[in-house]
């Protein structure tokens, strides 16, 4: 295993993911974890993250005196990313100081020597850089192994100490040869065993549900019809059968038609025994009424959806004693954007799906609680869920309400699913809707002046977002022909009443996340 400690830099869960899509396992901890926890899981290697402190700052995240003793005796590897090879320089007795010319983005870095870390690379290599601060002085021991024009640093090791480090981030995209540094790391320095396998977590997931619902015991699930709660609902399934309630609720806030093909796929095409439809549309839109504020839609919304759940359990144990388990398809993404996993990050929002009231009787279960969702899709693949399901795009938990900017009615929910409808058939049409992440529209609450034929119109505006990613902790918009746009804007303005103006979102995540609420 190779464990990760999160000092809040907004890329740490890629570096866990890289290290998985390399064959090993990789467990992310806050920086401040108590080192018995740390001695217990016994990692090959510990990688040290970016994050948006100085480490000269009084009250930066700081690794205790044990943790030095602890790598040392134990000859564990360590790497150390932008702060994380800050503070190991900072920690052991060398010189960080801020820098007059800051390194942000696409930079190029001089190979001085192609070793160890940086075996295999060209002498010149792009990378991505995200840093104010620099290396002054290095402690005894430490070779410089690249640098750039303004940075002289910008990789380092200390091969006794088995300790490394990189001012860039190889776990971005941006930096195309950073698999190649982060297997030098996970292989030949750490020499960590290339075991992690989907097939292999498919079994252990499997039985683990088995244990902890144990023989007798039922679980509902929040089925969505999306591929997350698609693929918790067939691994919780094959481990307790027919124990399984999926409960389909409508809440309102759904694409058009969902609420009809969701029954249709699962009820009948996946066979599902014990599927429940809850219509709580007017439930969820009268709670809605008025409100304005993003967190509170989706507060409202979580308390919602918990509540009508356990109006149906209440119901349903009647005839099927002893449900005890809530199931979620809870990811990764969901939850370094609900909390982060270190002290040092910051909150972005809430997720659904964990806003739960105090009360909940229900015990939680997420078994997708540690995946990616690229990592979901190949486990949907090898369960057999249909290919529409696999390759749908994410929905947010909240469904259209944080797609309608301010409040939100009946009226602008159809005028959204109607321009949404066009959009994502456009984009099939055009054999591109695989290729992104994620597409959708937005409704803007603002109205402006159109003509259409011979009158004048005032009506809203929608937004088209379009991105391309890899696992959502990063996008960036995608680059749609314009003669498509042009196309699909133009049925939306001639189909959907209520908007008259279409307008394109060319935002990139940072600093823009996805959904606009």
């Amino acid at each position: 295993m190779i464990i990760v400690l999160d000092f809040g830099g907004q890329y740490c869960h890629l570096i866990a993911r890289r290290i998985r899509e390399l064959g090993v396992y990789s467990e992310i901890l806050p920086y401040d974890i108590d080192l018995n926890k740390i001695k217990e899981i016994n990692p090959n290697g510990i990688i040290l993250s970016g994050g948006p402190g100085s480490v000269y700052d009084k009250g930066s995240p700081q690794l205790s005196k044990e943790f030095y003793d602890y790598v040392r005796g134990n000859k564990i590897a360590v790497l150390g990313i932008c702060y994380g090879l800050h503070l190991l320089i900072h920690q052991l007795g060398g010189k960080i100081e801020p820098h007059v010319q800051k390194e942000y983005g696409r930079t190029e870095i001089n190979i001085i020597k192609p070793e160890g870390l940086l075996d295999s690379l060209k002498k010149r290599e792009i990378v991505w850089m995200s840093h104010g601060d620099q290396v002054k002085e290095m402690p005894d021991g430490f070779q410089i192994l690249a640098k750039t024009d303004t940075c002289p640093i910008a990789a380092y090791q200390n091969k006794k100490l088995k300790i490394y480090g990189v001012q860039f981030h190889p776990e971005v995209i941006h930096t195309p040869n950073g698999n190649i540094i982060l297997n030098n790391f996970i292989s030949k320095i750490a020499n960590a065993k290339k075991e992690w396998k989907l097939e292999d977590w498919i079994q252990k997931t499997i039985k683990e549900v088995q244990q902890e619902i144990g023989p007798n015991k039922r679980a509902i699930l929040g089925l969505s019809g999306g591929v997350d709660s698609s693929v918790t609902a067939l691994l919780i399934q094959k481990a307790i059968g027919d124990r399984l309630h999926c409960i389909f609720v409508n809440n309102g806030l759904l694409r058009k038609n969902e609420e009809i093909e969701v029954q249709k796929t699962f009820k009948e095409n996946l066979k599902f025994k014990n599927f429940h439809y809850v219509d709580a549309e007017d439930l969820f839109l009268d709670k809605l009424k008025e409100v304005e504020d993003p967190e509170e839609k989706r507060r409202i919304i979580g308390h919602t959806f918990i509540e009508v759940f356990e109006n149906k359990t209440i119901q349903l144990e009647k005839a099927y004693p002893n449900i005890k388990y809530l199931a979620q398809g809870t990811i990764y993404p969901d939850r370094v954007e609900t909390s982060a996993t270190s002290n040092a990050s910051a909150k972005i929002k809430s997720h659904h799906n964990l806003t739960l009231p105090d009360d909940m009787t229900l015990e939680i279960i997420e078994p997708l609680r540690d995946l990616y969702k690229d990592e979901v899709r190949k486990i949907g693949i090898k369960l057999g869920l249909p290919k529409e399901i696999i390759h749908r795009h994410p929905f947010p938990g909240p469904g259209l309400a944080v797609r309608i900017i301010g409040v939100i009615d009946k009226e602008k929910l159809d005028i959204l699913r109607e321009a949404d409808e066009i959009l994502i058939d456009g984009l099939k049409k055009a054999g591109i809707y695989e290729s992104l992440w994620q597409a959708f529209c937005v409704f803007l609450p603002l109205k402006t002046v159109g003509i259409m034929g011979d009158y004048r119109t005032y009506e809203y505006i929608c937004a088209i977002r379009a991105v391309e990613s890899l696992d959502a902790m990063t996008a960036n918009f995608a680059k749609l022909d314009l003669d498509l746009l042009e196309k699909i804007g133009t049925r939306i303005i001639n189909e959907v009443k209520g908007i008259n103006r279409v307008v394109y979102d060319i935002t990139n995540k940072p600093p823009g996340t996805i959904e606009y609420e």
